[in-house]
Parts: C-alpha cells; structure tokens; sequence
C-alpha cells in the first residue's frame, strides 16, 4: 500500500470517528471484567473505551463474556481528557428505557398492564413492571384493606393512573378494576338467585340493622329480626365476620341491587319442638318478654311464647300484671293448653304457688235509717207512735 492509500485510510477511520454524547445509544464489546465486577467494553465507531457498572447490566457478569456485544446507553463522561477519556454506561437504564416507551403507548390506548406485587411499603405497594411501579394503599381496592401483605408476590392486573419517565414515576391502580369485576360477577351472581332457595354464603360486614352476607360476589342483607326466632338485640351478639352460614332466599331486586335473606327460616321451627315435647300440665321455665294489661307474654324455648293470663298470675287480685311481674324475669309456668298448630299456648304462675288459706269476711255494718228506732231501746212500736198521733189529732 502506497503512502497516499495509507493516508487516505487513515481520513477515512477518523472521519468515521463519532461524538459519543451523553444520552446517545451505542454498541459495546465487552474487553475484560475489572476487580470491581465492571464490565470494560469499546464503543462501536468511537474509538473510546466505556464502563459499565454491575448494577448496571440487565445480565449479570456471570452470564456475559468477551467478546459480547452490548447495547448500552450513555449515562455520563468520565474524566476530561477527550482522546483517552470513558464514559459510563448502562444496559439496564437502556432497557428501561424501552420498557417506559412501551408503558407509554399501553397508557395512551387505555390498556392495563399485569406486573408481581414485590414489596408491601408504608401506604401501598410496590410492583415490578420492568420499572418501579407504586399502588397507592387507597387504589388497591374498591374497599379498605387492613392487611396489604396478603398481595406480596401475586402477579395483579393494573391501570396505568400517572406516568413520568423522566422522573421514574409510575402510579397504578387496581380499584376500577375490583369494581368492574366486583359489579360483573354480582350481575351473574343475581341472576342466578331464586326466591325460596337456600345458599351458603360469608358473614361479610356486621351492622345494628342486620348482616351483610357474601353469596360469592354478591352482599344480601339479614335483617336483624331474620337472625333467630328469639329476640337478637345487636347481630354481633350471635354472628361472626366470617363465619359461614346458610340463608334462604326472600327476595332479589335487581333493579335495585338489593337480595333479602333469612337465617332463621333455616332452622328447625320452633314451634315442631312444641308439639313433640310440650303436654298439657307440665312445668316450664321462661323469661318474661311482654307485659300487656290482659297478661304476659313468657318464652319457653327461643321463638316460643305463651300468654300467661293476668286471671293466672296470682292468687291475689291485681290490677296490671306491672306489679309483680318485670320484663325479663325468670318465672315456672305451668301448661294449660297446647295448639301448636295454630301456636298459641296458655300458661299459669299462680297453678305452682300455694293457694292462701281462706279469710272469713265480717258482714259489713248495715246502717241505720233515722225512720228506724229499735224496739229495745225505745219499748214502742213504730204503730204506737203512729197511733198516738192520729190520736191527737182526734
């Protein structure tokens, strides 16, 4: 090769020289591995020599070797010196990058992303969607959730709420979609319900009013006076969130999103125990439940009540059943009757207490007339002195 061919060469590998500029893509060969487990590699076309960090290569060093050809991104220049100077670079960053682009375009058609739940932090979550992602604790559902760690490394689908790349920002959300699948499988749920069915289902919230129970999906409301047969004061005295009961359907109002349910009328009835078990003349014990001016209501077994009489409370005359009876006293009862069928059962306090002995009344005191005088006190008749003053008058 001539002199001038050797130049010419010479031009044109200089000209081919390119600026590397921080942010540029380029290609590296990987030269050798440092102490430090940096990757040493030259980049294509610059003539230079770049690093790359261990922390900064998307395949660890144990998978690269010599020789390897990398696509990197250029992060920062290192040192001044512009023939003999490097530059610091990153595969993992240049992937990123590629991954927020794509996030990008999944967040401009509306799509949703899946990604594992990593971490559980204080106020939500952390997911790895080929970059950071954060759900706040307020968009992890439709509801209040106490316990977040329950969703550490279940993979969720999200939507996209907020997306910066130049600040690594990501904020996800889950809450539309619980909601969507919530108000779906509620909808497939309803529409197979019918009247009269009797379902399992969740004890799923506890009010004063009654229990709202998960039929899969789906809340129906036990009305507090559906619990039991007898008298449940607050629904948490007798139930459990989530304890697993059976309900019987009464009624389902799509229209309205509403589902009325009934333990008690899964039970045995009441009133079937009173038949088999309960005769004429036999004693009980109830609680006194409701006192009326003609008697008291008294339960014997839970939903069962009898009508003591106010004529069969006591021996003693009483104006009210009030003065010798309270609410919620426990009292024995005697049976007098028994009509399962139509549930009416009538009962006596005063049949198991001791009749008094008998009390010989005195004649009341009959009042004198002033016409009267008594013969004994006067010795006259009342004809004598009538006689005597016609007399007169003769």
């Amino acid at each position: 090769m001539s002199e001038t061919e050797a130049n010419k060469d010479l031009l044109e590998a200089l000209n081919s020289v390119q600026d590397v500029k921080v942010g540029d893509v380029v290609k590296g060969e990987v030269l050798a591995f440092d102490d430090s487990k940096q990757a040493i590699v030259g980049i294509e076309n610059a003539g230079v020599e770049g690093v790359v960090p261990a922390r900064e290569l998307s395949n660890r060093e144990d998978n690269l070797e010599v020789g390897d050809v990398l696509d990197l991104v250029v992060i920062s220049k290192i040192g001044s010196d512009k023939e003999g100077g490097s530059y610091l670079l990153s595969q993992r960053r240049l992937e990123a990058r590629k991954v927020w682009s794509d996030i990008e375009k999944t967040f401009e058609a509306g799509q949703t992303i899946k990604a594992p739940v990593t971490q559980v932090v204080k106020g939500g979550l952390v997911v790895d969607a080929g970059v950071r992602g954060f759900v706040p604790a307020s968009m992890i559902s439709d509801h209040f959730v106490e316990d977040l760690s329950q969703f550490k490394g279940q993979e969720l689908e999200f939507k996209i709420v907020e997306i910066e790349p130049s600040e690594n920002r990501l904020i996800l959300s889950r809450r539309e979609l619980v909601k969507e699948e919530r108000e779906a499988k509620k909808q497939e749920v309803m529409a197979k319900l019918v009247v009269g069915d009797v379902v399992k289902g969740k004890v799923a919230r506890l009010t004063n009013f009654g229990a709202f129970i998960d039929l899969g999906g789906v809340d129906g409301l036990v009305h507090v006076s559906e619990i039991a047969f007898e008298r449940v004061n607050k629904p948490a005295d007798v139930l459990k969130v989530g304890q697993e009961v059976d309900v019987k359907i009464l009624a389902v109002d799509v229209d309205k999103n509403r589902i009325s349910l009934s333990i008690k009328q899964t039970l045995p009835q009441p009133w079937d125990k009173v038949a088999t078990e309960v005769a004429e003349d036999d004693v009980l014990e109830g609680t006194v439940k409701r006192l009326t001016s003609f008697g008291a209501f008294v339960e014997v077994f839970p939903g069962v009540e009898g009508l003591v009489h106010i004529s069969q409370i006591s021996h003693k005359h009483i104006a009210t059943p009030n003065e010798v009876l309270k609410s919620g006293e426990t009292v024995k009862v005697k049976v007098l009757s028994v009509n399962a069928t139509d549930h009416r059962l009538s009962l006596s306090i005063k049949a198991l207490q001791e009749k008094p002995a008998f009390e010989k009344k005195e004649a009341p005191v009959k009042k004198e007339s002033k016409m009267e005088i008594p013969e004994e006190e006067t010795g006259f008749t009342l004809g004598d002195l009538v006689g005597d003053e016609l007399n007169k008058k003769d």
